[in-house]
């Protein structure tokens, strides 16, 4: 099954936002430093980076920051311009097709305003280009009729920040890689921060939630807020249907048992891929599109959606032959290992 096609059970561990939660997310945002959960290493460096630049009356450099989608990038923009008491003006790279949509942004933001851009590795390069003075020096260039009478014209902007996000660093190209000042990786949240976050949320909501319930749900969020955020609103539904609406361990269990997410976060798709490995291909190492036409799915969707998480929680690796599973897999799947095999055998199997 492709991407596209996939069912409603797929989508509940997608890091890729869906457009009917921009308003619940908007709700749930952080605001500030101090109610922004994990990544503190990035939250230190930029409350310093914010701090010194509001002392000075100027913008913060600008940022870049990477990680997979769902980690909170979109949100620390956000954080920065309220620190800054400034604008958030927030697009994408492909929503970016020609120079004239850069400069009808650009042109009307306002002195220290944030500028967020979205997958940014997807700019067209026209429009990258045109990105460059832009950020060094606050200006850009118009270029007035062809050939012989053509006339470069400078026009002034507003300093800002631009804040870029990208889930594929390498993809970025190195001239404008090199014009921020401020670079952070974002990475998998710990369940006991995202058993805070869970909670913030819930508190939020209006829904009553125990420390069991919080830890139940974040366990199975496969280190995203974005999904502890997901799973907390289809726990909640279950809870206000089935019971008294409070969320506790048992209630967060049965709603997303039914949900098929299972206690390490996998759901029927992460299974389906692992159990092909196992089943077809004797555990590995075999190749992704071998993997992707054996569950009729797409590689590039499962590079990107499913292998991440796999990889992180230690039940996938990745060989210079292809990928394997490892004995915990097994384990987690109920499934025994081949006839034979150790931790050293079968090819490198266990290794």
């Amino acid at each position: 099954m492709s991407a596209a096609a996939a069912p409603d059970d797929a989508k509940i561990l997608s890091r890729v936002a869906a457009p009917e939660e921009a308003q619940f997310e908007r709700q749930l945002r952080p605001r500030s430093f101090d109610e922004y959960v994990g990544q503190e290493q990035a939250v230190a460096s930029l409350r310093v980076s914010v701090e010194a630049a509001r002392r000075r009356g100027e913008c913060v450099d600008h940022v870049l920051l990477y990680g997979p989608p769902g980690l909170g990038k979109t949100t620390l923009a956000g954080v920065i311009a309220n620190e800054m008491t400034t604008n958030l003006v927030t697009t994408s790279g492909p929503a970016i097709e020609r120079g004239a949509d850069l400069m009808g942004i650009l042109t009307n933001l306002n002195e220290n305003d944030v500028l967020f851009i979205d997958e940014v590795h997807r700019l067209p390069r026209a429009v990258e280009e045109l990105l460059y003075p832009a950020m060094e020096d606050f200006a850009v260039n118009f270029v007035i009729d062809r050939g012989m009478h053509a006339r470069t014209l400078k026009y002034a902007l507003h300093p800002f920040t631009l804040v870029a996000a990208t889930t594929r660093p390498g993809m970025l190209s190195a001239p404008l890689r090199e014009r921020f000042g401020i670079f952070h990786h974002l990475d998998f949240y710990s369940e006991p921060e995202l058993e805070r976050i869970v909670t913030r949320s819930a508190s939020i909501l209006g829904a009553a939630i125990d420390a069991a319930g919080a830890a139940e749900i974040a366990r199975r969020a496969r280190g995203t807020p974005r999904i502890v955020n997901r799973l907390l609103r289809r726990v909640r539904d279950y809870a206000q249907v089935t019971g008294d609406g409070a969320i506790t361990s048992g209630i967060a269990h049965d709603a997303l048992d039914r949900e098929g997410v299972d206690a390490r976060g996998l759901d029927r798709l992460d299974r389906r891929f692992l159990a092909a490995i196992i089943e077809h291909y004797g555990g590995g190492p075999v190749g992704i599109e071998a993997v992707a036409a054996t569950i009729n799915d797409e590689a590039e969707s499962l590079t990107e959606l499913v292998e991440p998480y796999l990889l992180k929680i230690g039940l996938l690796v990745r060989t210079p032959g292809g990928r394997r599973v490892t004995r915990e897999t097994y384990a987690h799947l109920g499934k025994q290992p081949p006839a034979g095999a150790s931790a050293t055998g079968q090819g490198g199997l266990f290794e």
